[in-house]
C-alpha cells in the first residue's frame, strides 16, 4: 500500500520563488512544484548513498592500518551495542 501524500508549507524568498516558479512553468522541466521537489529530494537521497559509498574505503583502509597494538577483543553483543543508533 502506497503511503498516502502529505502537504507540506514552504516559505522561500522572492529570488527563488522566481526561480521556482520558471521550473514548473510551460517551458520548464517540471509539471507542478511538487514534482519538482520529489527530484530535488531523489537526487540528493541518491547523492548520500554514493558519499556513503565512496567513505567507506577510506574508513576500511585507516581501520586495516591501524597498529594492531589500539585492536582489542570485542563480543558481536559489544560492537552492536556501540554502534546502535
Amino acid at each position: 500500500m502506497t503511503p498516502r501524500p502529505r502537504t507540506m508549507t514552504l516559505e522561500i524568498d522572492e529570488k527563488l520563488r522566481e526561480f521556482l516558479t520558471l521550473m514548473v512553468s510551460e517551458a520548464g522541466p517540471c509539471q507542478s512544484v511538487s514534482a519538482y521537489l520529489e527530484e530535488l529530494i531523489r537526487r540528493d537521497m541518491a547523492g548520500q548513498k554514493v558519499a556513503g559509498f565512496t567513505q567507506l574505503p577510506a574508513e576500511l583502509a585507516a581501520g586495516f592500518s591501524a597498529p594492531e597494538s589500539t585492536y582489542h577483543p570485542s563480543s558481536a553483543a559489544e560492537v552492536i551495542a556501540r554502534n546502535r543508533l
